[in-house]
């Protein structure tokens, strides 16, 4: 999958967006018969919509991680990030301004394709229902993305001309996660496979359908329904690995018993990696040459002392998941290697991966790994008064941890017990503001960092506001005008 798309990069560039998702026009009808006819036009099509994923997750950490009580930037310069992260946000920042269009991007790819291939020929495109599961899929992903982020946005079905698009305003999120979020996963879970071989592994599959759905019903406080769905997950075959560690080794396959659904990025040396080894890398030679990095390190997304106080003495994901400049680094004939802080004074060594050129990494972002499905599936358990059910559940993952199991806690501690497992276990993979948000916790755990009580959602880009610039169909989020 990796390869298939860096194979079709530079035809999808072809296909991009302008700068604002209301100047996209659908592909003419003249061109439509050509591009859209056999079974791997529709195969290279899908594939386009799966490309903007891989530049929106490149910063997703900003909106999802950053905001939070377990991530700060330490690394002063980055003069955004650190407003972000102390809630100093506005309309103009370029991270807001990309995300809408790169998610825009992938929701008219994804229009597109829906509205060629229903009048497409059965002989011809073979694998219709699979194009059109993986279609919808992306099309629920990032339109769950885009409500959690922004709120109330623009729902759009089908490929629109510009004159359309500017009369088109905000829908509500409620209305979204009924008519296109929900309803797209429910159908993609029917169409798609439970796994592939070959090149197509990394698509997406039965298993990261009916995740995602659980996770969108958990968002949605809808208990009963989470808990049925992440329960079909736990049905089909996936599992934790045994060693914590293995997730972040990229000598190994990502592609294993806990994966569900990453953000793919070609393998190292090819221009096409992922950025993450160096953005989250302090800036010293020893770490650089320690890890096999090249380029300079980033300094961003530092773990805080807050979530460096959670891990137990016994708890095997603290040593690959938050480190301290300070305590140095131990090398292979065990010789310490000490270090001096520059600039960020902790980091994570989940995305360090052996680097042939800078910014060029194979490390995946992970969207949903089985991890994830097994915390969830307890919340709901736990929110349907099945406690004792729940910390069965929570307990696999803290066993794999190598910390004790809960036992004859309540339904309130349990509550609490998930969620401070939740951050110990998804530190900086894009859930922990997400979850606070979800949960009501936000504003109470982020006031002191700055936090108002209308920040739960970001501002819409201003570039968008002014290029609609009618606030009565198109208002800007309430507390950044």
């Amino acid at each position: 999958m990796k390869k298939l798309i860096s194979l079709l990069t530079v035809l999808v560039v072809t296909m991009s967006c302008s700068k604002d998702f209301i100047e996209r026009n659908p592909i003419s009808t003249v061109s439509t018969e050509v591009l859209y006819k056999t079974d791997k036009d529709f195969q290279d099509a899908v594939i386009g919509i799966y490309q903007p994923f891989q530049t929106q997750y490149l910063t997703f950490w900003q909106l999802s991680d950053l905001p939070g009580d377990d991530t700060e930037q330490q690394h002063s310069a980055a003069f955004d990030l650190v407003n972000m992260n102390n809630f100093i946000i506005n309309s103009s920042l370029n991270v807001l301004s990309t995300s809408w269009l790169n998610y825009y991007q992938i929701i008219f790819r994804a229009n597109t394709v829906l509205s060629n291939i229903e009048k497409a020929d059965p002989a011809l495109v073979t694998r219709k229902d699979r194009h059109i599961g993986e279609a919808r899929f992306l099309r629920a992903m990032a339109y769950f993305d885009l409500v959690r982020i922004f709120g109330d946005v623009p729902m759009l079905l089908a490929p629109i001309v510009a004159t359309e698009a500017a009369q088109k305003g905000r829908d509500k999120v409620d209305t979204i996660y009924d008519e296109v979020i929900i309803k797209d996963l429910l159908d993609a879970e029917t169409k798609l496979p439970e796994k592939y071989t070959g090149t197509d592994v990394g698509r997406a599959t039965k298993g990261a359908a009916r995740a995602l759905l659980g996770k969108v019903y958990l968002t949605r406080k809808d208990f009963a329904r989470a808990e049925a769905k992440l329960k079909e997950v736990t049905t089909m075959g996936y599992s934790l690995l045994p060693n914590f560690n293995d997730l972040w080794d990229y000598s190994k396959d990502e592609h294993h018993a806990e994966y569900i659904y990453d953000i793919e990025y070609v393998d190292g040396g090819l221009g096409l990696g992922s950025t993450f080894s160096n953005i989250f890398a302090p800036n010293l030679s020893q770490i650089i040459n320690f890890f096999g990095l090249k380029g300079a390190g980033g300094q961003n997304g530092s773990p805080t002392e807050g979530l460096f106080s959670l891990y137990g003495p016994t708890d095997k994901r603290k040593a690959i998941s938050v480190a301290h400049v300070i305590d140095g680094l131990v090398d292979r004939n065990g010789t310490f290697i000490p270090m001096t802080p520059i600039d960020a004074t902790s980091y994570t060594k989940k995305y360090m991966s052996t680097l042939v050129n800078p910014n060029d990494s194979k490390a995946n972002w992970k969207v949903i790994r089985y991890a994830d499905v097994l915390l969830m599936y307890a919340e709901a358990l736990n929110e349907n008064g099945k406690t004792a059910e729940a910390l069965t559940v929570l307990n696999q993952v803290r066993a794999r941890a190598g910390v004790p199991a809960y036992t004859g806690l309540g339904q309130a501690e349990t509550r609490d017990r998930i969620y401070t497992e939740r951050r110990l276990e998804l530190y900086l993979e894009g859930q922990r503001w997400f979850d606070l948000v979800r949960t009501g916790r936000a504003l109470p755990v982020l006031e002191k960092q700055g936090m108002k009580p209308y920040m739960t959602v970001f501002p819409i880009p201003l570039n968008q506001i002014q290029v609609i610039n009618n606030p009565t169909i198109f208002p800007q989020n309430p507390g950044y005008d």
